[in-house]
């Protein structure tokens, strides 16, 4: 089973948004569920800081030993910070999905957009 904290707020495509402690900032990743289903971690591409993205577009990609996987913005916003650690530490998102292995950092341009997403009891049915 995997791990799903109940303060997160997830996607279908298995991304996670956490609040950053500012008021529309978030830091985003991907679930245990997720990083589980890739496997080993041996890359993330992440965006430039400064990069804008609508909700659902492509900010990365994250490679495992038996796949390569787009990764999706769940809301729309500006990256702010990037997780620079995932660069010689890919790893990270195996063993921290929701700690250190978070990959950006975002300012968000329309906080409507989070009421589209799962809260963890939601999410579970799909990533049970």
């Amino acid at each position: 089973m995997s791990e799903i904290p109940r303060d997160l707020m997830y996607t279908a495509d298995h991304e996670y948004i956490k609040p950053a402690g500012a008021p529309g900032e978030v830091y985003i990743g991907i679930t245990d569920f997720a990083q589980g289903e890739l496997g080993d971690i041996v890359f993330v591409e992440l965006p430039k800081v400064g990069a804008k993205y609508k909700k659902h577009d492509v900010f990365g990609t994250i490679e495992a030993v038996k796949a390569v996987s787009e990764l999706f913005s769940p809301l729309s916003g500006e990256v702010l910070e990037i997780n620079a650690r995932l660069d010689a530490e890919p790893a990270l998102v195996n063993s921290s999905p929701y700690g250190d292995g978070w990959m950006i950092k975002m300012r968000l341009s329309d906080e409507s957009e989070k009421s589209a997403l799962m809260d963890a009891a939601a999410y579970s049915k799909t990533a049970g």
